[in-house]
């Protein structure tokens, strides 16, 4: 919202000056509104559902058992979904000086003026747009040249030019070396490949990623593998290496999404109840970083289909080109899919909009369903909508099908043109 103001004028809204967030209450919402969805997870609502629920430390105590609280209780099936935390880099004077990670920052009541995010990554890249249009003054510094490195690099570009134009510092290809307290905040010490560096900060904000919860767990009775970076290990079906347990989540994924492990935990309930074979690689898992624009992301990219020795055709339809996009005012963005060579299944996509994580579930499923990228020039779409970007690529898709005859009458007869 504080964006759409700030950006209003563009449209032809005045809006007074002087206008500004109230940090402490944007919190304050956003705090009451996890609490109103939290029943969700809440003990109660399993025990209404018939689940019996033993709260406490629980501990693996053979390969059938456990126990919690002192109380064993027996399995025939068990699932470990203890999920992950937050890590921070081994920076000297880190903990010292203290430190934010995403499990702590949402408790913020004040402000901070200056604030460094550490990592680029997807949760580092939400959060520091986010703090820079609450008003902070965001640095953000990675060790990669590029902000969202394990992204597509057009979607990585693009939101990295939006990153400078809104005034986030870019600190890239840097390394945090110290970090020490002066008498006006938190200095943090850093190398890059043009020589040293400092930045002085009121806050940091760690976002360097997760560590699977396998501490203390006891897993070595119940026979079942783990690695402490990993997490525990499970094959195609999530199970362990004790064949009566499984895992799900963050627990045992590279990819560490909610939506992933809920999709997880359908597929361990099926495979350890009913006798299923589903597998975790037939599962095709979007995701998506929730920047303005947001970059949202399904199958292959272009990197990992070479690296598969997959031949691919790429169809891309830029933002500006798009009439809705042109009138919302938001051109940055583009939609571009992969189908195999040859033909017109889809192996992958990449949407950078500012609803991407919307418009993906459309070509999501039609990966599901198997319908290739040519049937998708064929579902009509709203006019005018930003996703009719998806669209006007199955179009695209179809022209290179055209014979060299087909293209010649209608460029004669109807003025057509690549």
């Amino acid at each position: 919202m504080a964006a759409d103001l700030r950006d209003a004028s563009l449209l032809g809204v005045r809006v007074p000056p002087g206008t500004e967030v109230d940090f402490a209450a944007v919190m304050a919402r956003m705090r009451r509104l996890r609490a109103g969805i939290s029943h969700h997870d809440a003990a109660r609502r399993f025990r209404e559902l018939g689940v019996d629920v033993f709260l406490g430390e629980a501990r693996f105590t053979g390969p059938r058992t456990l126990e919690v609280n002192g109380q064993t209780l027996n399995f025939s099936k068990a699932v470990i979904a203890t999920g992950a935390r937050a890590v921070h880099p081994q920076v000297p004077g880190l903990a010292e000086a203290g430190y934010l990670t995403n499990e702590t920052v949402f408790s913020l009541t004040a402000r901070p003026r200056r604030l460094l995010v550490m990592g680029g990554g997807p949760l580092g890249c939400e959060l520091a747009q986010a703090f820079q249009r609450l008003g902070s003054q965001v640095a953000l510094l990675h060790k990669y040249s590029r902000i969202m490195n394990r992204e597509d690099p057009d979607a990585a570009t693009l939101l990295q030019q939006v990153f400078s134009k809104e005034g986030i510092d870019l600190i890239l290809g840097a390394k945090p070396t110290q970090v020490s307290r002066s008498q006006t905040g938190k200095v943090v010490h850093f190398e890059t490949a043009a020589g040293p560096g400092e930045i002085e900060v009121d806050e940091i904000l760690v976002g360097a990623g997760r560590a699977p919860n396998v501490e203390n767990l006891n897993l070595e009775a119940a026979g079942v593998k783990y690695d402490l970076r990993r997490g525990v290990e499970v094959n195609d079906q999530l199970r362990t290496s004790n064949r009566h347990i499984y895992a799900a989540g963050d627990i045992c994924l590279d990819y560490k999404f909610t939506h992933m492990a809920d999709a997880t935990a359908r597929l361990v309930i099926q495979n350890a109840l009913f006798w299923g074979g589903k597998k975790l690689s037939a599962l095709t898992i979007p995701w998506c970083t929730y920047t303005d624009p947001e970059v949202a992301h399904v199958g292959l990219n272009e990197a990992e289909a070479a690296q598969q020795g997959i031949a691919i055709q790429t169809f891309m339809r830029p933002l500006r080109e798009v009439d809705r996009a042109i009138v919302d005012g938001e051109e940055d963005g583009f939609v571009k899919i992969h189908v195999k060579a040859g033909d017109d299944r889809i192996l992958g996509a990449t949407i950078v909009a500012r609803h991407a994580g919307e418009m993906i579930s459309e070509i999501t499923a039609a990966m599901v369903g198997k319908m290739g990228l040519g049937t998708l020039a064929a579902v009509i779409h709203p006019y005018p909508t930003q996703a009719e970007a998806i669209r006007q690529c199955g179009d695209a898709y179809n022209r290179t099908r055209l014979t060299p005859f087909l293209k010649g009458v209608l460029t004669r007869y109807f003025g057509w043109r690549r």
